[in-house]
């Protein structure tokens, strides 16, 4: 194993440029996991930040010949264990590849390499007058790569889908050192198997993506929203589908359960009340917007809204968005819960954030269940702490069970990783489980690429 390892080594310093190789357990300190609890994190044998895709290709090659594992890395936002270092792996961290290659505001696309900053496409592309709009929490530090490897979602999913719906091409290296390209600039295009929106989603399990053609949007209209308060959640889940049945769709519509609203008055008194539950509804349809916002406001009534406040301008809008916003960092002033993101259809979100209450409760455990109401996506979380592990995961799962109950699936847009891969076979039948392998195969026959991760 020494020789292996000295080999190894060898060869990548005698084909990077120094300082793209290292290999001391300090200049790996902070890169070892993602942000999920409950997941191991191995000792990696070097950490690589190559800054041209020939580089990725000849770490691809070498790991490959030596059956060495690799490990992807993006911003390690993610929340599912997908990124976390394997014992003896190379990490391929991409924060270097972090160039915007093109903005082309005629076809209305961006090239980038997979560590350019969420926002910092979004900044770029809104100089020319387009907009990017998948809108993941992390979006001020996630990666466009991290985004694509989990098909990352947002708030303003409910209207404009998510990351795999906005990507048209990728450049990625195969296992052997291969350079390849799926997809194409153009609008349509079906020649060949969608390789594109199989590898989004694949969480470094079948290539290393290193460039991503993104398409854009022309930049959002003034935007108005809405706050219902609510006595119950079974009460904001009818407001729900009351905006549904409107026929017109909000550009954001967000729900803050009971636990997640006491949190966030915690953090900040922002005048949420003490009970109940929270929807807050946006359109970004210029002057349409206050059109959509009566109609929003009169569905919010009809379905029992105690109070509905509805903001004058757009910078009263936001004012009133940063509150479902401070729910992450309110979050983490309490610690790192074990949070989950399971999808719904719609009309079970009552069922759902009631199920998690009594979770919680039967476990001995603090729950919530706030999230993306519009599309079904909620992100259940376990508050916990040394003595309650076990009761805390206990609850984990009976949560996926319910999710799947429902009609539901494991996970919405976070991933499987390594948090949910014991999971998945819950989900999908023994004959999927195999096809999804076989697949695994013929992109990365040895299995060096994030081995261990999504499947048992």
């Amino acid at each position: 194993m020494a020789a292996t390892t000295a080999r190894v080594l060898d060869r990548l310093a005698g084909g990077l440029p120094a300082p793209a190789l290292r290999t001391t357990p300090a200049s790996w300190a902070g890169r070892l996991r993602d942000i999920a609890p409950f997941c191991a994190a191995g000792e990696p044998l070097a950490l690589v930040t190559p800054h041209t895709t020939d580089e990725v290709a000849l770490v691809l090659a070498v790991a490959d010949a030596e059956r060495i594992p690799v490990v992807c890395q993006g911003a390690l936002t993610g929340a599912a264990g997908a990124a976390n270092a394997i014992d003896g792996c190379i990490l391929l961290s991409f924060e270097k590849m972090n160039r915007i290659l093109e903005i082309d505001p005629l076809e209305q696309i961006a090239v980038v390499q997979p560590g350019t900053v969420n926002a910092t496409l979004s900044a770029a592309v809104a100089e020319y007058g387009l907009f990017y709009p998948p809108d993941p929490g992390s979006w001020e530090t996630s990666t466009i790569g991290g985004n694509v490897a989990t098909n990352a979602g947002g708030m303003c999913c409910v209207k404009y889908g998510v990351t795999s719906d906005y990507v048209r091409a990728l450049e990625f290296v195969v296992p052997g050192g291969q350079i390849l390209r799926t997809g194409r600039r153009t609008i349509k295009g079906v020649a060949g198997y969608d390789l594109t929106h199989l590898l989004t989603g694949s969480e470094g399990t079948l290539a290393a993506i290193t460039e991503i053609t993104v398409s854009l949007l022309a930049e959002r209209d003034v935007a108005l929203a809405a706050v219902g308060m609510f006595e119950s959640t079974r009460a904001a889940a009818e407001a729900v589908a009351a905006i549904k049945a409107t026929g017109r769709r909000p550009s954001m519509l967000e729900l803050l359960d009971a636990p997640s609203i006491e949190i966030i008055s915690s953090f900040r008194d922002v005048g949420l009340p003490n009970s109940g539950s929270v929807l807050l509804v946006r359109s970004d349809r210029g002057v349409h917007a206050a059109d959509d916002m009566a109609v929003f406001e009169a569905a919010f009534r009809s379905a029992g809204a105690e109070e509905v406040y509805a903001a004058s301008d757009p910078q009263e809008a936001e004012m009133l968005l940063e509150t479902r916003r401070l729910l992450g960092p309110a979050i983490a002033a309490q610690g790192s819960p074990l949070s989950d993101d399971v999808c719904v259809p719609v009309g079970a979100l009552a069922t759902l954030v009631d199920g998690v209450a009594e979770i919680g409760r039967r476990h001995g455990v603090r729950a919530i269940c706030p999230g993306h109401a519009g599309d079904g996506n909620l992100h259940p979380a376990i508050f916990y702490d040394a003595d309650n592990t076990d009761r805390a995961f206990s609850a984990f799962e009976e949560v996926m069970d319910l999710g799947l109950s429902l009609g539901g699936t494991i996970t919405g847009e976070h991933g499987v990783g390594l948090l949910k891969k014991s999971f998945l076979r819950r989900e999908l039948s023994a004959p999927m489980l195999d096809l999804h392998r076989n697949v695994k195969a013929a992109f990365d026959p040895h299995g060096i690429l994030n081995p261990g991760k999504v499947f048992d």
